[in-house]
């Protein structure tokens, strides 16, 4: 692990002891929230490489992302990472069709979670670097906005590769967004053929995050 990568895991271990002190002070919140933030939080000190932050996206967070989102009528929205479903939850809430979403969660408790709190919507368990085989082939090509939760900075250039490659394979052409909390860029767009831009950044998530367009350089 870079010293990079090391920082940014104490640091949300940091941010985890708030959580579990709110998790003390609350015990009856646990289950009463729809985004099952405890489930978040316990997945999140289960391997921190796979959760981005210990708690799910705040509102203002994902009504950046779902203004960032682009389809045609035809065309479908891949979301990677799901997690509890928050950013699902605020897609169909601006009027995504439930068939029209397909979300990738590789944790089986987490799986399970939105297919119960998601009727409607494509839930498919697994690995996103296996893109090409867990999405139906009449859908490849037909993906208008892939939207990436997994925190790729915590990985080596070739593992960013692998899913930079997968997402590529069904939504050739679209690059993807990706949502980060990183002050910078999370990903070396170059050294990955990709153009990047910053499109929102807000204060009001815990932590403080940006929405990131990246696309396959010209």
């Amino acid at each position: 692990m870079g010293v990079a990568t090391a920082e940014y895991v104490n640091y949300m271990k940091a941010l985890s002891t708030h959580v579990a002190a709110a998790e003390r002070s609350h015990p009856s919140s646990r289950e009463a929230a729809p985004a099952r933030p405890w489930l978040f939080f316990r997945r999140w000190i289960a391997n921190p490489l796979q959760m981005g932050s210990v708690v799910p996206s705040s509102a203002a967070l994902c009504a950046r992302i779902v203004r960032q989102t682009r389809r045609q009528p035809d065309e479908a929205v891949l979301e990677l990472g799901a997690g509890t479903g928050v950013i699902s939850r605020a897609l169909l809430a601006a009027g995504l069709p439930p068939e029209r979403l397909f979300v990738v969660e590789i944790v089986p408790d987490m799986a399970a979670h939105l297919r119960q709190a998601l009727p409607g919507v494509q839930v498919i368990e697994g690995d996103a670097r296996a893109l090409p085989e867990l999405i139906p082939p009449q859908w490849h090509g037909r993906i208008g906005t892939v939207i990436c939760g997994i925190p790729l900075v915590l990985l080596p250039l070739p593992a960013q590769r692998r899913f930079i490659d997968a997402i590529e394979a069904v939504a050739p052409g679209r690059g993807f967004l990706h949502y980060s909390y990183c002050a910078t860029s999370p990903l070396p767009a170059r050294r990955h053929g990709l153009v990047g831009r910053r499109e929102a950044w807000t204060p009001l998530n815990f932590p403080p995050a940006s929405v990131w367009r990246y696309v396959p350089g010209r």
